[in-house]
């Protein structure tokens, strides 16, 4: 579907104040462009995998909302407008041009291939699919991911964390169970690397498609992965399905506040002797997460860095 799209101009000083006026008056959805650098805890809080990279900050911000074609379009740049003048009058918000253009759904779901490359982990080469393997990677263990609109390309320091404990752990006898699995690829990289089977939850319908996509192209077969819509913390119906006492090891890269809620109720997937792969946390919640593991009866093995964020993994004992 087409959507109209109309953009902004504006001052970065005013793109807050800009932005809850289009919500006051009924733009259900924005997005905001401009070269103000992020800080670290911007970066933890978006927890993103592709962190596109600007220019020296020119004071210039770009507001652009989106318009379904049946809506009265008209009326609602008149509010918009309306609002540019009252704020207009008590602020600066520089020339405030708004220019129309059209885009697709697909544009959404594409626009990250931009920033999306080829890249190791140790070892390890990741890549997109439309990318060529160079001849001096030929050797290289090939992971092969196209996230689309799901979680996960492995660039982002927590996946990396994860990846290199999955590596150091995994046996021809793994179970795994990755809990918030995105787009496949913790999955992935122990199945290449051998392990027997793999489940994956997650809460976001898009990681179906994409780790359906993604394990195809890797020639791993359906039977090795299944993957579930649900969130196992709370709903036992999904408990249920992925089983108890049957995994070697867990993996869950999420962020540490899911992270505390999640692990006493993991423990029940876990085989005795088993193994709990966390990361998704920064450095001020590490001693919360390693916490939280210890009330779960968990004995902590290691806590591995990258950057400024944390794995932990422990084992279950009994």
């Amino acid at each position: 579907m087409k959507w109209n799209k109309y953009t902004l101009k504006t001052r970065t000083e005013a793109e807050d104040i800009i932005s809850s006026m289009m919500m006051d008056v009924g733009v259900e959805g924005i997005e905001i462009e401009d070269k103000v650098p992020l800080t670290e805890a911007d970066k933890a809080q978006m927890f993103v995998d592709i962190m596109p990279i600007v220019g020296e900050d020119d004071g210039t911000a770009y507001i652009s909302f989106y318009l379904e074609p049946e809506m009265d379009q008209e009326e609602m740049l008149r509010k918009v407008r309306e609002g540019l003048e009252e704020i207009s009058e008590w602020m600066d918000i520089g020339e405030a041009t708004i220019t129309a253009s059209e885009t697709e759904d697909k544009d959404w779901i594409n626009n990250w291939k931009e920033y999306f490359h080829q890249f190791y982990v140790d070892d390890i080469l990741i890549k997109p699919s439309w990318e060529e393997v160079k001849p001096e990677d030929k050797e290289k263990l090939l992971i092969q991911i196209d996230p689309g609109t799901a979680f996960g390309t492995g660039m982002h320091e927590t996946t990396q964390l994860c990846i290199r404990q999955i590596k150091k752990y995994v046996t021809p006898e793994t179970k795994l169970l990755d809990v918030g699995c995105g787009s496949g690829i913790l999955s992935i990289v122990a199945l290449k690397l051998g392990a027997e089977s793999a489940v994956g939850t997650d809460l976001d319908p898009c990681a179906i498609t994409a780790t359906k996509e993604n394990t195809e192209v890797n020639g791993i077969p359906e039977e090795k992965f299944e993957v579930m819509i649900g969130n196992i913390i709370d709903d036992k119906e999904i408990q249920d399905r992925v089983g108890y006492e049957k995994y070697d090891i867990v993996v869950a890269n999420i962020l540490a506040d899911v992270l505390v809620p999640l692990t006493p109720v993991i423990i029940n997937q876990m085989k005795v002797g088993g193994l709990y792969i966390t990361s998704g946390i920064i450095d001020d919640k590490e001693e919360t997460v390693v916490e939280a593991v210890k009330a779960a009866d968990l004995e902590v093995l290691e806590v591995t860095y990258q950057g400024e964020w944390v794995s932990v993994t422990a084992r279950k004992n009994g």
